[in-house]
C-alpha cells in the first residue's frame, strides 16, 4: 500500500505545461465565415424576391379585385334587367291568362249559342218537313171542281133547289153529306156565303125537340133565330123537322125550322 501512495506522489499532472500559455479570442475558420456570407445573401436575395413577388401578387389581387367589383356591378346591372324582364313577363303571362279566360268564357258562351241555334234548327227541320208532308198530302187530297177548301175541309153550295132528304142524297152522292156546324168561325162562314135560305145537316125527325146531326150527334151549339116552333101547329106549315139558314136575318143567330119537303139550297161538307 505505501508504495502505491509513492507512485501516485512521483505522477506529474499532464496539463502543467498547457497551463502555462496564455489564452487569446477565438477565430473563425475562413470557410465558415464565406459559407456564412453567402447564406446572409442567400437570405437577403430571398427576401428581396419575396418582397416583389408579395408586391406583384398584392397588384395581381387589386386588379382581380377591380375585375370582380366591375364583374358584380355587371352582374348586379343584369339581374335587375332580367328581374324587370320576368316582372314584365309576369304581368303579360297574367294579361294573357285573363284574356284566354275571356275567350273561354266566350266560347263556351257561343258553344251554348250554337247548341240552341241547333236545337232550334232541327226543330224548324222537323216543321219543314211536318208542314211539307202536310202540303203533300193537301195536294193529293185538292177539292173537287167548284167546291170550296177552308182548313181541311171541303165546302160545296149548291145553285139547285131540293128537299132536306133529297138534299142529302146529292151531297152523300159525291162523297159528303149536308154540312155539320161545329163552331162559331164555321158558323160565320157559312152565313157570309148563302143568298138564300140554305139547308143544313139537322133535323128531329126521330123524335119532336130532339135535335140532330147526320152523324148522329146531339146538337149543343145553337144559331136559333127563335126558337123552333114546329110550324106552331099550322097545317098550312106542316111538320118544320129540318133546319136551314136564313140569309140576311137575325145576324149570326139565323137558323129556322122548316117543312123538310121545301125545297131549298143546300151545303154539302167533305172532310180531308
Amino acid at each position: 500500500m505505501e508504495e502505491m501512495y509513492v507512485n501516485l506522489d512521483d505522477v506529474k499532472p499532464l496539463s502543467s505545461r498547457s497551463s502555462t500559455k496564455q489564452e487569446g479570442p477565438r477565430r473563425f475558420p475562413p470557410a465558415s465565415v464565406l459559407g456564412l456570407g453567402l447564406l446572409v445573401v442567400f437570405l437577403l436575395a430571398g427576401l428581396i424576391g419575396l418582397a416583389v413577388h408579395l408586391g406583384g401578387a398584392a397588384a395581381d389581387l387589386s386588379a382581380v379585385k377591380a375585375n370582380l367589383t366591375e364583374r358584380l356591378h355587371a352582374s348586379d346591372q343584369l339581374l335587375s334587367s332580367v328581374t324587370e324582364e320576368r316582372d314584365g313577363l309576369k304581368a303579360n303571362l297574367t294579361g294573357k291568362t285573363r284574356e284566354v279566360d275571356r275567350l273561354q268564357s266566350l266560347s263556351k258562351q257561343n258553344q251554348d249559342s250554337v247548341h240552341l241555334l241547333t236545337e232550334e234548327r232541327e226543330r224548324l227541320k222537323a216543321n219543314i218537313t211536318e208542314n211539307t208532308r202536310e202540303v203533300d198530302r193537301l195536294q193529293k187530297k185538292t177539292c173537287p171542281a167548284g167546291w170550296r177548301m177552308v182548313s181541311c175541309v171541303c165546302y160545296l153550295f149548291s145553285t139547285e133547289k131540293a128537299s132536306w132528304e133529297q138534299s142529302r142524297q146529292n151531297c152523300r152522292a159525291r162523297g159528303a153529306d149536308l154540312v155539320i156546324v161545329d163552331s162559331n168561325e164555321e158558323q160565320k162562314f157559312m152565313t157570309s156565303m148563302i143568298k138564300e135560305p140554305t139547308w143544313i145537316g139537322l133535323n128531329d125527325i126521330d123524335q119532336e125537340g130532339t135535335w140532330k146531326w147526320v152523324d148522329g150527334s146531339l146538337l149543343t151549339q145553337k144559331y136559333w133565330g127563335q126558337p123552333p116552333d114546329n110550324g106552331n101547329g099550322d097545317p098550312k106549315w106542316g111538320e118544320e123537322d129540318c133546319a136551314c139558314l136564313v140569309n140576311n136575318w137575325n145576324g149570326e143567330n139565323n137558323w129556322n125550322d122548316l117543312r123538310c119537303t121545301t125545297p131549298l139550297q143546300w151545303i154539302c161538307e167533305k172532310i180531308l
